[in-house]
């Protein structure tokens, strides 16, 4: 579906169509086409129209590339990647790349999945002309910055997962919670992918290397680019807690495993004496005969083996091992 809005005399309308004179120098119109694939005119609108360069195009049209940004001669080339909350009743997220071709007249926004911080836009850019009328590197300003602020909710929520797991794992030792702390560390390590090379992308807007992004919104990117710089080192925090959680799970269980194996040995070694002991009164030869004849033989036998008991485990509980 492909949704053409064009800001002109002062005013924000949605239009059927691009019309190739607007984007031609000293033309005074701004437009904004975004394209939500796959749509049949999309490569034509932009290969044609938007003259965009063959490998530029490509990517823009593929399912997904991780976050970049590049510099062609009539417009700038962006990919970032926007959040999408699970469903209810699901953990984690995924994320869906959105590639942005900002021009000095246009911008053109291409993705696969309904996004919501374009949505929201796009409304806003029908309800108030100024929206559009500030210009593409405006516009491109307040998408980006309401993409990252769609991570937050996100990021809180993995946050509270990992406190639970966190819960589990030192109150209740005796639950697995490996399942649930590899799945929100493949989470984690999906954040980190996407929120890296998207800080280094915005990073280079900040830093007013551009021409066509102009000194004043260069300093609203900046603002961007601080909170996922925040939202970056989070990440990296979050990936060494849930590895030093796993770790700690797993040297607890080691811990326990131990105690278990002490205690299995310690009765081990208590029944080699006794198995010696009744082995030898099991055996069909004369053996020399406790006082008290035949019917006081057992007793003896119980007496002996009793006191065998209560010394080991005394010398075990002496040197602390039990």
């Amino acid at each position: 579906m492909i949704t053409t809005l064009v800001h002109r005399d002062g005013q924000t309308r949605q239009v059927d169509a691009v019309d190739p004179a607007w984007l031609a120098p000293g033309a005074s119109e701004l437009v904004w086409v975004d394209i939500e694939l796959p749509d049949p005119g999309a490569r034509a609108l932009l290969q044609d129209v938007f003259q965009v360069h063959e490998l530029a195009l490509e990517d823009a049209l593929s399912a997904i590339h991780h976050p970049k940004i590049e510099l062609y001669d009539r417009y700038l080339y962006l990919i970032l990647h926007g959040i999408q909350a699970a469903g209810a009743g699901d953990t984690g997220f995924e994320t869906h790349d959105i590639d942005f071709f900002l021009g000095d007249r246009f911008l053109v926004t291409v993705h696969t999945a309904p996004s919501r911080s374009i949505s929201i836009e796009h409304q806003t850019c029908l309800r108030n002309a100024h929206a559009l009328g500030e210009g593409p590197a405006g516009l491109l300003h307040r998408i980006t910055d309401a993409m990252v602020d769609h991570y937050r909710p996100e990021v809180d929520a993995l946050d509270l997962r990992l406190e639970a797991l966190e819960d589990v794992v030192f109150e209740h030792p005796s639950t697995n919670p490996v399942r649930d702390i590899l799945a929100l560390k493949q989470d984690v390590a999906a954040l980190r992918r996407v929120a890296l090379p998207q800080r280094d992308a915005l990073g280079r807007l900040a830093r007013r290397e551009f021409a066509l992004i102009p000194d004043a919104m260069a300093y609203r990117f900046r603002d961007v680019y601080d909170h996922l710089v925040q939202l970056t080192d989070e990440s990296v925090f979050f990936q060494d807690r849930v590895t030093g959680l796993l770790d700690a799970y797993l040297s607890s269980q080691s811990n326990r495993l131990n105690q278990v194996m002490k205690v299995l040995t310690v009765i081990s070694t208590i029944f080699m004496p006794l198995t010696v002991l009744t082995g030898l009164y099991g055996m069909n030869v004369t053996l020399p005969q406790f006082p008290g004849g035949p019917d006081a033989q057992f007793w003896w036998l119980i007496g002996i083996v009793t006191v065998i008991v209560v010394t080991m485990l005394a010398a075990f509980r002496r040197r602390n091992w039990l």
